[in-house]
């Protein structure tokens, strides 16, 4: 079995006791790529600038960050370079043999980039321009695999290599340059899970996904239907939505199953593959094609790559 763990990057989530479970999965012969946030790290990084970070909100409700330039910046060093830097270390003086990549190296994690989006202000809907966000469409399965066979742990994180939207004119065709981009790590870590076929685990600062978002007692236990499914969607709010969303794109991706559980559990990704916090089955899953999911619009035709 392959475990793609993914580790968040809020104030709140704090990786040590994550890493000491990916390397006891590994000394106990499973295969494990992590997948890692950093949002604290850009934020910090943000203000150690002067500068103010950004949050939007999409129509359909689902918060995250505004990448203008300079954030793209900051990105480009605190998650790839300081934050991937520190896990790889921490998993190497834990024994595991770890691999620190970016979506850009070898082509990773590839897709579009969002120049820009719908946000949602004062009860309207408006486009904002500037955006340096992207969507993963393609994940390079052969390295990961070849890594692990290697004997390597494989330590991903954002930015990915987007191909952007054409900015000569109005035809539509590809500029055929690759541009580095910001994307939802939840996602990404989603993409690599269905590329893999893989178990996914979200490691976050809450229990799981909870039916009341105010009641940690009212956690989601096992979805496994489309109508809980749908509940779940109903029942999560600000960032849990994008976990929600990341679950529902592992699973129809080819992912075995999705756990979204705490960071703080004592041996958390081994607590949550035993059933801890909220665990999303593939039948809970429909396999229609509703044309796209929530939080993707984007304005005017992308190229693919």
């Amino acid at each position: 079995m392959t475990v793609v763990v993914k580790v968040g990057g809020a104030r709140a989530v704090d990786p040590e006791t994550a890493l000491a479970d990916v390397a006891a999965l590994i000394t106990n012969g499973e295969d494990v790529v992590v997948v890692h946030g950093g949002s604290t790290a850009v934020d910090d990084l943000l203000a150690d600038l002067g500068e103010e970070p950004e949050y939007v909100e999409t129509p359909a409700g689902v918060a995250g960050r505004f990448t203008d330039e300079r954030t793209m910046a900051a990105v480009e060093m605190a998650l790839p370079g300081r934050v991937n830097t520190d896990l790889v270390a921490a998993l190497q003086s834990a024994g595991v043999d770890a691999v620190g990549l970016s979506g850009v190296d070898g082509r990773l994690l590839t897709g579009d980039r969002k120049s820009a989006v719908k946000v949602r202000e004062n009860g309207h809907t408006r486009i904002r321009r500037g955006d340096h966000a992207g969507t993963v469409e393609a994940v390079n399965d052969h390295l990961l695999e070849t890594l692990i066979a290697g004997g390597y742990t494989p330590v991903v994180t954002v930015p990915v290599l987007a191909d952007d939207t054409d900015t000569d004119g109005d035809d539509g065709d590809c500029d055929g340059e690759w541009t580095p981009a910001n994307a939802d790590t939840d996602r990404a870590a989603a993409a690599v899970a269905a590329a893999l076929e893989a178990t996914l685990v979200v490691l976050t600062d809450v229990d799981g996904v909870y039916a009341d978002p105010d009641d940690p007692s009212t956690v989601a236990d096992e979805v496994d239907t489309p109508e809980a499914f749908a509940a779940l969607r109903d029942a999560a709010e600000s960032f849990m939505t994008r976990k929600v969303m990341a679950a529902e794109t592992a699973l129809s991706g080819g992912a075995t199953a999705v756990h979204v559980a705490g960071a703080g559990a004592d041996r958390p990704v081994r607590a949550a593959l035993a059933g801890n916090g909220t665990t999303v089955l593939p039948a809970a899953v429909a396999t229609d094609d509703e044309g796209g999911e929530d939080g993707e619009d984007t304005d005017g035709e992308v190229c693919r790559a």
